[in-house]
Parts: structure tokens; C-alpha cells; sequence
């Protein structure tokens, strides 16, 4: 029996209806828990800095860690509007350079220093936190995007910790088929034509 395909090697996946876009950081619980009680960012959380928000469960369980990780205890769903996505990519620059994608490195820097999001592709991670042939988006939000993000984009917050590590327990006792029913359903997720997406592995 043939393996099934591999998503393409650039594709946004994601929890989505047809208003929002479902993504997840991980916080300390100072920041976490009352912005999951809130339905908001509290006082502590930092407008002027770069926020990364991720569409993919899996690879936001990689980064901390199921939850584990010193700062990063309180897993957070962040429902928002899906146009302020659809902005902060069109708004975004790739994280790096692209030789054919930018007309050269002195161009990319200087649209890197002035967009307000930018984007970066990272392998999509398995079950066993593995990398996989694919990349999942990592979206980085400053300045207007943060601000906008924080005040005018997010429907709903929920702390999916127990989710991160329910999944994570049936993963360690080998219960591959329980973990993966239990995972966020993330399906590719059509913007029209977000950029930037390089060309090039």
C-alpha cells in the first residue's frame, strides 16, 4: 500500500472556521492563566516586543516542551479573527533571506526592519516530536501587528495545558492512536495567496 502524501512543503495548517484561526504560545502561568481567565492579555504582557504565534499544536508542544519548559508552563489556544491574519502576512517579510525571492540581502533588511510581522518556516513536527519532511508556519507579530493582535484580533483564549499533557501521557505509554485522536484538527488554511512563502528549500 502506497504511504499518502506529504502536505505540500509550504502550507499554513491550522484549527479554522470560516472568522477565525486558532494558534498557541506557551507563557510563565503569570501571564498565562489570566489570559485564559480574561479572554486577554494582562497589564504584564509587552506590546513593544515580538510575539510568535503558531498555528500547529504539534510544533508548539516541541517548542515547550508539553509544558515542561521554565517559562513556558501555560499552553494557550488563541482564537483569532481570521482577516488579522490575513493582514499580518500580507504585511509579513520572511525571517530570512531568500536568494530569488529578495532582490538581494540589502533589500531583504531593509523590509525586515519595517514590516511589521514576519514569517518563518520550521519542520512540522510527529508525535514523538520528530521533525517532519514539511514546514509549519511560525508568524512573528511587533509593533502594530502585536498591538493589533493583542486588542482587536483574539475571540477567545483557552489554557490547553491538560490537552498538552494528555496527549503527551498517551504518547509515553505507546497509545499512538489515542494521542493522535486527540489532537486539534488542523487542515490547510486558504488566505488567498499569503506571502511570503520562499521557493526554495
Amino acid at each position: 500500500m502506497n504511504a499518502p502524501p506529504h502536505p505540500p512543503r509550504y502550507e499554513i495548517r491550522a484549527q479554522h472556521t470560516g472568522s477565525t484561526v486558532t494558534v498557541y504560545q506557551a507563557y510563565r502561568p503569570a501571564i498565562g492563566l489570566p489570559a485564559a481567565r480574561d479572554g486577554r492579555f494582562p497589564a504584564a504582557w509587552k506590546r513593544d516586543r515580538m510575539t510568535w504565534i503558531k498555528p500547529s499544536f504539534l510544533w508548539m508542544m516541541y517548542r515547550c516542551g508539553w509544558g515542561t519548559k521554565e517559562g513556558q508552563e501555560t499552553v494557550l489556544a488563541v482564537e483569532i479573527a481570521r482577516d488579522g491574519l490575513a493582514w499580518a502576512l500580507a504585511n509579513a517579510e520572511l525571517s530570512h533571506y531568500v536568494h530569488g525571492v529578495h532582490e538581494d540581502r540589502g533589500a531583504w533588511k531593509r523590509a525586515l526592519r519595517s514590516a511589521p510581522a514576519r514569517v518563518q518556516w520550521d519542520p512540522e513536527r510527529d508525535l514523538s516530536l520528530n521533525p517532519l519532511p514539511y514546514r509549519s508556519l511560525q508568524l512573528g507579530l511587533s509593533g502594530e501587528a502585536a498591538r493589533r493582535y493583542a486588542d482587536e484580533w483574539i475571540v477567545s483564549v483557552r489554557d490547553v495545558t491538560p490537552l498538552a499533557r494528555e496527549v503527551h501521557a498517551a504518547v509515553r505509554a505507546g497509545e499512538r492512536e489515542r494521542a493522535a485522536a486527540l489532537l486539534p484538527v488542523e487542515t490547510p488554511l486558504d488566505l488567498g495567496a499569503p506571502r511570503p512563502v520562499p521557493t526554495t528549500p
